[in-house]
């Protein structure tokens, strides 16, 4: 990859996120509204102080007038960008880089999504023209449950085991997610529970699937040297790294489903901008799309984290627990958070940013925060067809 990066040129001075969950009595308006008031309020700044908008829906709108209508933006550029479950990390990712151009001193991202009670049927789902035929045929879980038995096969990981593995992984979020105020899911699961929940596809269950939830994030952003002049805790951009693959692996032979390619390119290409030549060491915790157990497992490694095969041996550790070496979503993750599709990439951020500034409370503090450094990984899609981004913050320059 050819990019040159923004580290340092950049910082999020503020951030506001909804409680994800069933909101019966909310529209995508009051939820967009409600994360946007509150990083107005911890900036210290008015809808107008802000001078470029991008907002970030799959399914709840189809242009600017998403953002611009509920805010009542007068006269202000407001971009609607999509990129499947990555919508709220391109929403960010184009605000970042048009203020590190120079072409806006501040810009505001905006991630929503209402799907529980939408009322209708929108652009989604609508007619669409005829494919090549090498698009995928199964649900979300049938392509995500073909991981597990590959895995196994591959690595040398029987039945038996690798369901201990994903039983953890699924553990472990809502483990955090009890801990967090504003997740869907705020209690614990035994790894009983979870081993007994029903059959979704393969060997996948229920506990094994990310929530469905409704929910915003929103963050304001300027250029790193101005930072200072809305907040003392501000969170600087180090990487931000995206790239869309060419869906070639359903017409792969060789494709095996136990690695996400896209996932291992953009993580390299992130690290090179931000100069991290040791992730694991580096780095304090990751934000990851746990859409299902199978591809918070693979993307451990595509990270590198941890040497191919070898991941399922550091769940059972408890490498990546919330007092590990490493903790992945210490917030809870898709799984316990929610996944409001627009909303999920910068929920993520939004737990880098909450970790760095100290504010997280005591029992969801992680021991590792000292490193500094925090990473989320996005994806779009499906093993063999993704898009895929790696964003990496910082609490101090250089």
């Amino acid at each position: 990859m050819g990019s040159h990066g923004i580290k340092d040129q950049i910082a999020i001075i503020a951030m506001g996120c909804t409680p994800f969950g069933e909101h019966w009595d909310k529209g995508a308006d009051d939820l967009l509204i409600e994360a946007s008031n509150e990083a107005y309020a911890v900036a210290g700044l008015g809808k107008d102080d802000v001078d470029a908008y991008w907002v970030g829906t799959a399914m709840s709108g189809s242009s600017g007038l998403v953002a611009s209508k509920p805010l009542h933006l007068d006269n202000k550029p407001v971009t609607h960008v999509q990129n499947m479950c990555a919508t709220g990390g391109e929403a960010l990712r184009n605000a970042s880089y048009a203020v590190a151009s120079g072409a806006y001193d501040v810009a505001m991202a905006i991630g929503v999504e209402k799907v529980k009670d939408s009322g209708y049927q929108g652009l989604v789902g609508a007619s669409r023209a005829p494919t090549d035929g090498t698009e995928r045929t199964l649900t979300a879980a049938a392509m995500y449950a073909m991981c597990v038995p590959a895995y196994g096969k591959k690595y040398g990981v029987d039945d038996a085991t690798m369901r201990e593995v994903l039983a953890h992984i699924s553990w472990k979020n809502h483990f955090n997610g009890a801990r967090n105020h504003r997740a869907q899911f705020k209690k614990e699961v035994t790894t009983e529970t979870i081993c007994n929940s029903p059959l979704m596809a393969g060997t996948l269950r229920v506990f094994d699937c990310s929530g469905v939830a409704d929910g915003a994030t929103a963050a304001i952003i300027c250029r790193a040297e101005d930072a200072h002049k809305y907040t003392d805790k501000p969170v600087y951009g180090k990487a931000v790294s995206f790239i869309a693959g060419n869906a070639s692996g359903n017409a792969d032979p060789n494709y095996d489903y136990t690695y996400f390619p896209e996932i291992g390119a953009v993580a390299a290409d992130a690290y090179q901008q931000a100069g991290i030549t040791n992730p694991r060491e580096q780095i304090a915790m990751a934000e990851v799309h746990d859409c299902f157990t199978p591809a918070e497992l693979i993307i451990m490694e595509e990270l590198q984290l941890c040497e191919r095969g070898t991941a399922w041996k550091e769940v059972l550790a408890g490498t990546f627990d919330l007092d590990g070496d490493f903790p992945i979503n210490p917030d809870g993750g898709l799984k316990s958070f929610g996944h409001p599709v627009g909303a999920s990439g910068l929920r993520k951020i939004f737990e880098c940013y909450t970790q760095l500034r100290g504010e997280a409370p005591p029992e969801r503090t992680i021991k590792t925060i000292d490193r500094g450094l925090a990473m989320t990984q996005d994806l779009g899609g499906y093993p063999g067809e993704m898009v895929a981004m790696v964003s990496i913050w910082g609490r101090e320059l250089g």
